[in-house]
């Protein structure tokens, strides 16, 4: 199922993440929860407490513009590994991309912070950033 092209403000939106989630020092992670034992010997599967600005972001991102339904996983994490495919990506395969990171979090705790630090976000909005002036982005 396609969803709507996103607008030029929804795409400047997302671009301004850039600075923000690459910033020098910055960590995705504040820091992880769980792996502890409770007294009946249960353990309690660790899970990533996520600054505030990369769960802002993906609420951006998870936004029906940017979503692509179809998209197949597999396929779509060698995409993100294709230097190249990033550099060169149109609006529909950002979104596919763009998907992948959002939704891995469902299955992978720590996914998000996984594409931050892998530089994955980071090329897709600097092609996003250069398609600003070229793609006929609607009003």
């Amino acid at each position: 199922m396609k969803t709507r092209t996103p607008t030029l403000q929804e795409a400047e939106e997302l671009v301004s993440f850039l600075p923000q989630l690459y910033v020098e020092g910055f960590t995705p992670i504040k820091r992880w929860h769980g792996r502890t034992k409770s007294q009946d010997s249960f353990i309690q599967i660790p899970f990533p407490e996520y600054e505030e600005v990369i769960k802002k972001f993906f609420r951006v991102a998870s936004r029906e513009c940017w979503v692509d339904y179809d998209y197949l996983p597999e396929e779509v994490s060698q995409m993100l590994k294709d230097d190249d495919l990033t550099q060169t990506a149109d609006l529909d395969q950002i979104k596919t991309m763009l998907t992948y990171c959002n939704r891995g979090e469902r299955f992978c705790d720590g996914h998000w912070g996984t594409m931050i630090e892998a530089g994955y976000v980071r090329r897709l909005l600097q092609r996003l950033s250069e398609l600003l002036t070229k793609y006929p982005f609607s009003n």
